[in-house]
């Protein structure tokens, strides 16, 4: 079985590869393909076209061992992330503005799914699972903005340090902090032991917040501080931190919340060093992304469907797209209006955060995990989720070409007064 794992990474790791060099050919974020390769690998594609041989390469039996992997994959990214992680700079007006595109580009994706949701639930919804958990989850899927993704997106288009760019980052930022608490206590509700159940993992996620927040960061600011203040701590420190990480996901784990919430946490509270990001990046996230995460894309694109694609799964689909991308664009656009953009910015600006990327794939995991949402709707969400990034950079290229071509008029058309034409 040792064999067969250790050929499935390889298999796995040449069609992430290749699907990322594809795609970053055409101008897309390589991990979009490496995503796009975990379909590809999974029933839909591969099952179908080789069925045999897809049973020979990854029988059910050899998946625990890929599950267990993908998930230190996620539990790795996600401590990263929260490393990352920072509060919108500067004035109180651009804290504000953030504020408000993150608000608005939740909000309306978010109410719009709670619209629709009537007419999902029945046909998508799991055996047993009533219709607010399964409404409240579907819009806070819709609502999550892929902050790695874009922050690649920005930094490709040598946009990051843009007022577009550093509004859409920071609003992205403050967006995913508040759907992880969202989808961390709707993960608690729906948790299946009752009130008390509830109570419990409620009162244990406080108490882990407080021993995060109120021990473990001044604990390890101090370790950092003396041991790596140069910002690149020792193996001895990196070990530690390792510890505290794997400690709080799996304290997270057993109030039967996903290991990645507790990830994100004791990433979040490290000091914000940009030395000490730099240095993880380097000896975690590359593992991470090169890695483990291309196995979680696979392991993804095994809890995919060939019963989603049916004219009624179809419609579902263009439902679920449109209600995507329509509250992503109005939200984040009225948002960065109302910030003072101009109308193509706010366009920009809602362009950005319409794309999710992976981080619509964890809570997908996260909801498919926890029994809100079927292999189905799983796939449904894996397509958007595709379809959504992809568009982003078509859409902010459509938006730059329209605004040079209005310049360059703009330039040309003198008013004929006589003087030099």
């Amino acid at each position: 079985m040792t064999g067969l794992l250790l050929f499935q990474i390889a298999v796995v790791l040449v069609a992430a590869r290749s699907c990322g060099i594809v795609l970053a050919r055409l101008g897309q974020p390589p991990v979009i393909g490496e995503m796009a390769a975990g379909v590809l690998l999974g029933p839909v594609v591969f099952g179908a076209a080789l069925p045999d041989l897809h049973a020979a390469l990854f029988p059910a039996a050899s998946l625990p061992g890929l599950s267990a992997l993908s998930t230190l994959g996620l539990v790795l990214f996600m401590f990263v992330i929260g490393v990352e992680m920072r509060a919108p700079d500067g004035a109180r007006a651009q804290v504000l503005a953030a504020a408000r595109v993150a608000g608005l580009s939740a909000l309306a994706p978010f109410a719009m799914a709670l619209a629709v949701a009537p007419l999902l639930h029945g046909m998508l919804a799991p055996e047993g699972v009533a219709f607010w958990p399964f409404a409240l989850y579907l819009g806070v899927a819709l609502s999550v903005t892929a902050f790695p993704v874009l922050a690649r997106i920005l930094k490709d288009r040598c946009m990051q340090h843009t007022a577009v760019g550093r509004l859409s980052l920071s609003a992205a930022a403050l967006l995913d902090v508040g759907a992880w608490i969202a989808l961390a206590l709707l993960v608690a509700l729906t948790s299946g032991e009752g009130h008390a159940g509830l109570l419990r993992t409620l009162a244990g996620l406080g108490l882990l917040l407080v021993l995060v927040f109120g021990v473990l960061k001044p604990l390890f600011a101090g370790l950092l501080r003396r041991h790596a203040s140069d910002g690149r701590p020792s193996g001895t420190v990196l070990a530690a931190l390792l510890v505290g990480l794997f400690a709080c996901a799996a304290a997270t784990e057993w109030l039967q919340l996903h290991p990645v919430f507790g990830a994100f946490l004791f990433g979040a509270c490290l000091p914000r060093d940009d030395r000490l990001m730099h240095a993880l990046v380097e000896r975690i996230e590359h593992l991470a992304l090169v890695l483990l995460m291309p196995l979680f894309f696979a392991v993804a694109g095994m809890g995919t469907t060939a019963d989603a694609f049916t004219a009624t799964g179809a419609g579902a689909l263009l439902l679920i797209l449109a209600v995507a991308v329509l509250g992503k664009l109005l939200g984040g656009g009225i948002g960065a209006r109302l910030s003072g953009c101009t109308v193509r910015d706010s366009l920009a600006v809602g362009s950005l955060m319409n794309a999710r990327g992976m981080i619509e794939l964890i809570v997908m995991k996260v909801g498919l995990d926890a029994g809100l949402i079927g292999p189905e709707l799983f796939t449904l969400l894996l397509l958007v989720a595709l379809c959504t990034t992809l568009m982003t950079g078509p859409l902010l290229a459509l938006l730059a070409r329209r605004d040079a071509v209005a310049s360059a008029q703009a330039g040309v058309a003198a008013p004929p007064d006589g003087r030099g034409r």
